[in-house]
């Protein structure tokens, strides 16, 4: 889902000089999330498509502003039947709801190189508070050509029939086919382009 959905999280902002926009590099981007099969195993998928844009200034953190779209149609599990399942009605049901969104409501510092962003979470038509934890917010780097990028990693867990997701199935032994509580890990690469002259 969205360790944006997030980055989504590094951004911060500032309303003075110094603020820049920033948008989400989806070639070095992943949205990937872990949840528990059947007692016994974590199983672990990713979004391939992850879009959206910050407002960031590295002397402000706490003025921060971040939105991320992720498209849900795009998931993967590397089990084609499983993945179709997932976009059905008993899961993401992509058909209706195409897209997950997260929009940031609060930017924290707490400690070096280190956020947590509170926002809005879309999923499913159902929209939740969520607190991403940030980590590894990196210095500026210039590549090649001019355009300079910035990059960090963030976490979250979720419940997901917080969201309407509850289809699932008891095992005989006791337990349940797909557990509830959903590890959420983002890797985000966030571009700025050079100025035109």
């Amino acid at each position: 889902m969205l360790r944006m959905l997030t980055l989504l999280v590094i951004a911060s902002s500032s309303l003075v000089l110094g603020q820049s926009n920033w948008t989400i590099d989806s070639a070095h981007s992943a949205a990937q999330f872990s949840v528990r099969h059947m007692m016994v195993s974590n199983v672990r998928g990713e979004f391939g498509k992850l879009t959206g844009t910050a407002v960031f200034d590295p002397a402000n953190p706490a003025a921060a502003t971040v939105e991320a779209t992720i498209d849900a149609t795009t998931i993967s599990t590397r089990e084609a039947r499983r993945d179709e399942h997932l976009k059905s009605p008993d899961f993401f049901d992509t058909a209706n709801h195409p897209t997950i969104t997260f929009k940031s409501k609060k930017v924290q510092r707490v400690g070096e190189g280190h956020l947590e962003v509170t926002g809005d979470l879309t999923l499913r038509g159902v929209t939740k508070e969520v607190v991403l934890d940030v980590t590894g917010l990196n210095t500026e780097v210039k590549d090649q050509r001019g355009a300079t990028h910035i990059g960090a990693s963030a976490t979250t867990k979720l419940n997901r029939k917080d969201f309407g997701i509850s289809w699932n199935r008891a095992l005989d032994t006791g337990g349940v086919v797909v557990g509830d509580e959903v590890d959420v890990i983002l890797d985000v690469e966030l571009v700025k382009k050079a100025p035109t002259t």
